[in-house]
């Protein structure tokens, strides 16, 4: 008797089996990877598609208020025709207006009814509170504490910016319209963050060399796309993020329409693209209990993004904290990174 398949959870499971990138890095030595990363960028990049055209910022500070040792400002930006950028920016009280200080983008993850007010430590609701708790969530406010200017931008889809009005996911909704057109939600939402950069290059605080991000989760899965791409983000901090599509995407579907664009899969799997960041600092944090990225699939992530920073010869300019929590910001090591490397 014929063995029969029916299901399309088998058929993607079976399909990940054997699966290969094609542009997945197999080289060793400097040489080899300059050649990789040149192919492997301009690939990624034909991949996202066309970013918008830039418009004038027209960047507003609509309040700027102490809260506690920082001063807490809700900024506006225009980053492309028909799009605007709601952000949080908190700054030390005392941090001078001298062009000196290091900068850190702090990406949200999912839900996406929060969007970025728990990163930036906003408390105004129980979910906001469950948030923080949780997955150690404030890290923009904590790290605006420890002496950076931190600025969490709304994601297109997510917090103030999810106009689907509860009828389906907004993610997914999202993808599905921008696919038609061939414009993916994950294509703008690291426009919006080059935006962000050029936004932090005229803050009166801010030295445009000393600009870094950071992310769990989805904002994991926004810092390694979007410092691949961006050079003017000099060191990268991802959390819970880089591992295989082969079991987070295709047997386990733990993903959604923000995360993916057409054919990524085909050439690069995640830890490619992280490997795109080098030689640039990369510190990729991995939870042993962590409920969405499984453990084990990180560290074999991690390990394909070593390769690429060990023929890069930029070994010494990664670095990894794994710690014993769940899917959360671990905070043990990123501190101290951030210092020394912005």
């Amino acid at each position: 008797m014929a063995n029969r398949h029916f299901g399309m959870t088998e058929y993607w499971s079976n399909r990940a089996k054997r699966w290969q990138p094609r542009m997945t890095f197999q080289g060793e030595g400097p040489e080899a990877w300059r050649a990789w990363r040149e192919e492997a960028l301009a690939k990624l990049l034909e991949l996202l598609g066309e970013f918008p055209e830039p418009v004038d910022l027209a960047a507003e500070v609509e309040y700027a208020v102490p809260d506690g040792e920082l001063i807490r400002e809700r900024v506006v930006f225009d980053s492309e025709e028909f799009a605007s950028v709601p952000c949080v920016v908190l700054r030390p009280k005392d941090m001078p207006a001298n062009r000196a200080n290091a900068a850190i983008i702090c990406c949200n993850g999912h839900p996406v009814s929060l969007g970025k007010d728990p990163v930036a430590g906003v408390r105004s609701e129980p979910e906001h509170d469950e948030a923080i708790a949780r997955m150690n969530y404030n890290y923009g406010e904590q790290l605006a504490k420890a002496g950076f200017l931190t600025i969490m931008p709304e994601l297109r889809g997510f917090g103030e910016r999810n106009d689907t009005f509860g009828r389906r996911d907004a993610c997914d909704i999202n993808y599905v319209k921008g696919s038609i057109l061939g414009i993916y939600p994950q294509t703008l939402n690291i426009w919006d963050i080059k935006r962000c950069v050029d936004y932090l290059e005229t803050r009166e605080e801010v030295d445009p060399g000393r600009i870094g991000m950071m992310g769990l989760s989805y904002g994991g899965t926004m810092t390694a796309l979007t410092a691949a791409v961006e050079p003017r983000i000099k060191a990268a901090d991802v959390s819970g993020y880089i591992n295989s599509f082969r079991g987070f995407g295709l047997e386990r579907g733990n993903f959604c329409g923000s995360q993916v664009f057409p054919e990524v899969f085909k050439y690069f799997d995640t830890h490619d693209i992280a490997g795109l960041i080098a030689p640039r600092p990369l510190l990729v944090e991995m939870a042993i209990y962590d409920d969405c990225f499984r453990i084990e699939d990180l560290l074999k992530g991690y390990e394909g993004v070593k390769r690429i920073y060990e023929a890069a010869g930029a070994g010494d300019y990664l670095d990894s904290d794994v710690f014993p929590g769940p899917h959360a910001f671990a905070g043990n090591k990123a501190f101290d990174f951030f210092k020394t490397y912005l």
